[in-house]
């Protein structure tokens, strides 16, 4: 499986997008539109409105983010932002500010 990684010293500024796994364990600032998984780690933070297949997050997610698959927030995650997804897990130790969408009818 392909992947980029932004290393700890790295800022990306602006619109990352492309078809294989981003890891972050630097700083993205902008944009993100992956078709694959973007984990944000412990040391990672992304300023960004997020569109993938799938997120993981362990670092700091501020902006929305919209997966087609799942949110995952580990312990240790910080988010500040609108998730959507058919499924979001958010664990214990994970925290959260937001709202969240996961698609299908609300009963009344």
């Amino acid at each position: 499986m392909a992947e980029t990684v932004i290393g700890p010293s790295i800022v990306v500024k602006g619109i990352l997008a492309g078809e294989e796994r981003v890891v972050v364990r630097g700083r993205v600032e902008g944009r993100m539109q992956v078709s694959d998984q973007v984990v944000v780690e412990r040391e990672g933070t992304v300023e960004a409105e997020v569109s993938s297949e799938s997120l993981r997050v362990i670092g700091t997610l501020r902006g929305n983010a919209t997966a087609t698959q799942r949110v995952e927030l580990l312990p240790g995650s910080n988010v500040k932002g609108d998730l959507t997804a058919p499924r979001i897990w958010i664990q214990e130790g994970a925290k959260f500010k937001g709202q969240i969408d996961m698609g299908g009818d609300v009963l009344s």
